[in-house]
């Protein structure tokens, strides 16, 4: 494409950041996603936040830069796009990542109350940043201590929505909202990055290489691969269905325990590894290498997925709402691909009542910075919806512990 105007939308993810240059009519020119570089301080926002307390929060705040910077210049590349033809810039990010970039104090979103003293959305000077920029890029509002503007940015990606909706942009945080026809509900849960491959041991963001899906066909496991290429890794929504698959040929039992060899009557049999590092579920090997899901990769599974669905349980309890109400799911995150409702249900992610409801929105937080930015009345339609979203806490409440513990089980 010739010069022209664009507009860019970032998704400023813990793990991942990904943006998009749209044109005046709504077109994506330009796609992209990269690390986020931040990583160096852990995979966690909790790292980097206590880093951010130890001095650090320039550094962080250089990293994240970085990594948008090299994000812009990628997207323009593939549109053929000087850097003037920005004409308008927003980006989206949870709580901790929205402060490390402006490199506040995080004190007040690292401790309760959780209320962050910034919290409404703002123009940040390129400048101010080292952003090279023609303009300035706004951040979305948050709106409280755990829940941000990326999904603030999901529900506004909706121009409507009906009572009994319901959003989860699964991520290292798995933030939620429900909306109960009269007022909104939010919340989130520290799901930590296991959706997005990180702290399993053969676990990559979605690239080429990455198992997208896994299934038990005539006593094996058959892998689809994104690209067609040869296994590499375990992406999020690989890696659920590698789960359930093996769930299915009772390679694990409803505990998350790898069976023995022995116990296994099939030839699914031949999956198990014994090593001195302990049992593992092997998925594939060859000359390369091989795909080994351990013991450990799956508790840290059940804790992610547990994690959601304790959440939504407890929301929907705090609503007055039961799952079979709840008229559609929308999902967004980081799972790479939409997983099958036989896979939602056979991990249990989200209560059985819900799962025949869902819809995988890919880019969802990207998608509602994108209306943003191409509506004109997009900034009071925004802090307007962004006033209606009340948080609901959960971290530490007895409520979500004790769901929390039912719901480690598959």
């Amino acid at each position: 494409m010739r010069q022209g105007t664009a507009f860019l939308a970032v998704d400023l993810g813990t793990t991942t950041l990904a943006g998009r240059l749209l044109g005046a009519d709504g077109a994506v020119l330009a796609e992209a996603r990269h690390l986020n570089p931040q990583a160096l301080f852990g995979a966690d926002i909790i790292r980097r936040l206590e880093a951010a307390r130890g001095g650090e929060g320039g550094r962080l705040q250089g990293l994240l830069v970085e990594g948008i910077a090299s994000l812009v210049a990628e997207l323009l590349t593939q549109a053929s796009l000087p850097r003037r033809a920005i004409a308008a810039a927003a980006a989206a990010g949870n709580p901790g990542i929205s402060y490390l970039l402006r490199n506040l104090p995080v004190d007040a979103i690292l401790f309760p109350p959780h209320r962050p003293a910034e919290h409404q959305g703002v123009d940040l000077a390129p400048e101010t940043l080292g952003l090279d920029l023609p303009v300035p890029l706004y951040l979305f509002p948050l709106v409280s201590g755990y829940v941000g503007g990326d999904l603030v940015a999901f529900v506004y990606s909706r121009p409507s929505v009906e009572a009994g909706t319901f959003f989860l942009d699964i991520g290292t945080n798995g933030e939620m909202a429900l909306f109960d026809g009269t007022r909104w509900w939010v919340t989130s849960v520290a799901a930590g990055p296991a959706f997005e491959g990180g702290g399993i041991s053969c676990g990559i963001p979605l690239a080429p290489g990455a198992v997208t899906d896994v299934a038990v066909e005539d006593d094996k496991l058959k892998l689809t691969v994104q690209g067609g290429a040869s296994p590499r890794g375990l992406c999020g929504s690989g890696l659920a269905a590698a789960v359930a698959a093996a769930l299915d040929g009772g390679l694990i039992d409803s505990r998350g325990t790898i069976a023995s060899a022995g116990e296994i009557a099939t030839n699914l049999a031949r999956h198990i590894v014994e090593s001195p590092a302990g049992r593992g579920l092997r998925l594939h090997r060859d000359a390369a290498g091989e795909l080994l899901l351990t013991q450990e990769d799956i508790r840290n599974f059940q804790l992610a997925k547990g994690a959601i669905l304790a959440g939504v349980e407890c929301l929907l309890q705090r609503a007055g709402l039961r799952a079979e109400e709840v008229r559609l799911s929308l999902v967004t995150g980081a799972f790479g691909f939409s997983l099958a409702p036989a896979v939602l249900k056979r991990v249990a992610i989200l209560p059985k009542n819900m799962v025949d409801k869902v819809v995988f929105v890919p880019g969802g937080a990207l998608l509602g910075v994108g209306r943003f930015l191409l509506d004109p009345e997009g900034r009071t339609t925004l802090a307007e919806l962004a006033a209606r979203l009340k948080p609901y806490p959960l971290s530490g409440t007895p409520a979500f512990e004790q769901a929390f513990l039912r719901a480690i089980d598959f």
